[in-house]
């Protein structure tokens, strides 16, 4: 891949930018509203250049570092468009790097231009109803019958699940090897024997489609499995860095926004003869916002760096995901507060920020899951 200098960053950066403002700003409140964004804005995201940008060239992508991709869900975040920076994160960070890092060249040329291009929209469904955190407890197996393997089984809470063409499906290929025995699958959804769920209503990021999967008898070819059988846990523990990565970016800006919400009110809105910024409490409150953030875009650059120099761990990955999502959880519950009766108003965008944010400690690994592996970081097992 090119390397990206910072003079180059920053005309991608500005090229975002300004993609956000004429293509989202006007209509993110409808998007909202309606619970859903449209299929086709995938596409619109595709003309632009802003999916799959560090993948290889040959794949109709712009070749860039893992520095653009964080960038750009960086940039939405900035404009609290947190449900986009999701979906978009599962497409582009997530699903796009299992294919180009664990896929065949075939696999590669049939699904990444296409996703590229916004043609079609990836997922990755791990979670089950009944298995959660616990992936060595899911139920959904696929079993080889000559040239195919017949697929059986749901997963819920997936992000993309509604609109999605293409989703990377962990399945139980030995039963009774436990986390040796998930085999991974790139499950074309428009074949039979696949089913959708309702979209799921969230609490918060409603405009990100979450739906339940369902598989019933389906048939996949044999070369719809990605990588080697029985290896899909060791390739989700080496994604997981990435994946951990992208959530962190999204959590710290997101609180960067929250912060610029709350010091706008404050400095507009008047109490006792003056603005409520000039009062001690609000300006240690900030201070310490701005302070917290501070220390976890720090510690992002730093691990950003590992993570190009294919040096970070699966502890690296759990810190920076347990610290910045918790932090980011604090600091906007900080700043709806400094907006008072107000910030509990859906008519100002501090509310959608505090739900929004919510979920960001429980998916892609709970934050009482990251606290388990970073202790086995320090007294073991």
């Amino acid at each position: 891949m090119a390397a990206v200098n910072s003079e180059e960053l920053e005309m991608f950066r500005d090229m975002v930018v300004r993609f956000l403002n004429q293509e989202v700003v006007p209509v993110y409140d409808d998007w909202e509203r309606e619970h859903i964004m449209p299929k086709a804005f995938w596409r619109t995201m595709g003309d632009a250049g802003l999916l799959l940008v560090d993948m290889p060239e040959q794949y109709g992508t712009a070749g860039a570092e893992v520095d653009v991709c964080m960038m750009i869900q960086e940039e939405m975040a900035k404009l609290g468009f947190l449900s986009l920076a999701s979906g978009y994160g599962i497409h582009s960070n997530i699903v796009a790097p299992y294919i180009n890092n664990i896929a065949t060249e075939q696999q590669k040329e049939q699904w990444l231009p296409k996703m590229a291009s916004g043609e079609i929209v990836a997922a990755i469904a791990m979670t089950e109803p009944g298995a959660g955190s616990d992936l060595a407890g899911m139920r959904t197996n696929a079993v080889k019958d000559g040239d195919e393997y017949i697929l059986n089984g749901s997963k819920t809470f997936i992000t993309n699940g509604v609109h999605a063409d293409l989703v990377i499906v962990c399945a139980k290929t030995d039963p009774s090897a436990g986390s040796k025995g998930i085999s991974l699958f790139l499950v074309d959804t428009s074949l039979p024997g696949f089913s959708r769920g309702k979209k799921i209503e969230k609490m918060g990021q409603h405009c990100s489609d979450t739906a339940e999967l369902f598989f019933s008898d389906m048939r996949i070819p044999a070369n719809a499995l990605l990588g080697e059988e029985g290896k899909g846990f060791v390739y989700l523990m080496e994604e997981l860095p990435r994946e951990r990565l992208g959530c962190a970016t999204q959590a710290v800006y997101l609180a960067e926004c929250a912060l610029g919400l709350a010091a706008g009110y404050v400095t507009e809105r008047k109490a006792f003869g003056q603005a409520v910024s000039q009062f001690q409490n609000t300006r240690f409150k900030l201070a310490s916002c701005k302070t917290e953030i501070e220390l976890s875009k720090a510690l992002l650059e730093k691990y950003i760096g590992l993570f190009k120099e294919g040096k970070m761990t699966t502890e690296h990955a759990s810190i920076i995901k347990l610290s910045s999502t918790e932090m980011c959880l604090k600091v906007i519950d900080e700043c709806l507060q400094l907006h008072g009766g107000y910030g509990y108003t859906d008519e100002y965008p501090i509310s959608r920020l505090y739900r929004d944010a919510r979920v960001q400690t429980i998916y892609a690994g709970t934050s009482e899951i990251m606290r388990e592996v970073i202790a086995r970081s320090v007294v073991g097992r």
